[in-house]
């Protein structure tokens, strides 16, 4: 299943910028996208499969109730973010962190902040998640049976700077192994070639656009195309 074509849906490999970084992190991943469709059982590892199908399902739904809140808390309809796809497109990525004999000469993810819309994360008891806070690390203490929700760049977009996206990075230890599930939610695939920016009923003369409007499929090229601790993609795009 070990593979770096970025088209394949169900993939296994080892920092998706291997050859684009300066550094290896410490970790390996089991990358499932599922953008355009429904995920297909066949595709995925059987060892896996039936449990993976069934949290996909749930996941599903909890993005949409999540996206409602979020459409709430902006002033819109409680269907705005769903109504333009945030919900629809979605990938999955369970990284194993092994225990680290040198945990101080590497990373398990470096800096950064997720790139798509919303991140929902799953994660066991060995902690290790990080946010930068007033230029500090602070740890993110894993809760049994809680989850993580980051708000993505795009999201930061389409809110036109109300939310936020946040910062972090998962340290290495010699203890282990870490295991994480992060669901992303990025858009449906249909979004990739329309223009994407600012929610218009957000902006007015009071509090205009922060960011010009762009295509997905540039945003997300820029995205593969460079190291994740680099200059991320929104960038490129401020106003």
């Amino acid at each position: 299943m070990y593979s770096r074509d970025t088209a394949k849906k169900v993939k296994f490999h080892s920092n998706f910028d291997l050859y684009t970084s300066k550094t290896a992190d410490w970790r390996d991943t089991l990358q499932l996208t599922f953008l355009d469709s429904d995920p297909d059982p066949s595709q995925m590892p059987p060892v896996c499969r039936k449990s993976t199908m069934e949290y996909f399902k749930h996941m599903k739904r909890l993005g949409e109730a999540l996206f409602e809140l979020l459409s709430e808390a902006l002033g819109l309809q409680p269907d705005h973010l769903n109504s333009i796809g945030c919900s629809k497109g979605c990938s999955t990525v369970t990284h194993y962190y092994p225990p680290c004999p040198q945990p101080e000469l590497t990373l398990g993810v470096r800096k950064h902040a997720d790139a798509g819309i919303l991140t929902v994360l799953l994660q066991n008891h060995m902690g290790g998640l990080q946010v930068l806070h007033d230029s500090q690390w602070f740890d993110v203490h894993p809760t049994r049976g809680g989850l993580v929700i980051n708000v993505g760049d795009l999201l930061q977009v389409l809110s036109n700077n109300k939310f936020k996206s946040v910062k972090h990075r998962a340290i290495s230890s010699h203890v282990g192994p870490r295991i994480s599930v992060a669901c992303f939610f990025s858009g449906h695939a249909s979004l990739l070639d329309k223009p994407f920016g600012p929610i218009k009923k957000l902006i007015s003369e009071a509090n205009p656009p922060r960011y010009e409007e762009f295509l997905l499929k540039e945003y997300f090229a820029k995205f593969f195309a460079s190291s994740l601790d680099t200059k991320p993609p929104i960038d490129y795009y401020k106003l």
